[in-house]
């Protein structure tokens, strides 16, 4: 199941306090939701909603719907004009004619280089293909 991670904040608070009328003041689901409550009412005054978002989005993303690929190329010249002309970033995914590679730093430090990395739709691909045995 899919979340909301740009959910209203107030919304979900009246939600918890609906949810909170149904339970005795000072039992253990009262408490809950109260410190629920006030945790989400902190984050949003201290300015870290965008963080507890991105947070939020990884807690309930699967994993292979978080990969990201940041760039997609045609060709491996493209890819590599990219890498020395561009502004890759050590750890970007990115898509060459169809495969994926991490951008890593050269050995030597200077520059960056790809490295193979399969994205998750070739993994998938290469398992369907697998005979099974």
């Amino acid at each position: 199941m899919r979340y909301n991670v740009d959910f209203d904040v107030d919304s979900v608070l009246k939600v918890l306090s609906g949810i909170n009328e149904k339970y005795q003041e000072g039992s253990s689901e009262d408490e809950a939701l109260r410190i629920a409550a006030v945790a989400l009412l902190y984050v949003r005054t201290a300015q870290q909603l965008d963080d507890y978002r991105e947070f939020f989005r990884k807690f309930y993303t699967p994993a292979i719907d978080a990969v990201r690929v940041v760039q997609t190329f045609v060709t491996r010249e493209a890819a590599d004009e990219w890498l020395s002309e561009g502004t890759p970033r050590d750890g970007d995914l990115v898509r060459i004619a169809n495969q994926g590679f991490q951008v890593i730093p050269n050995r030597d430090g200077q520059g960056f280089r790809f490295l193979r990395t399969p994205l998750p739709e070739e993994l998938m691909k290469r398992k369907l293909e697998k005979p099974e045995g």
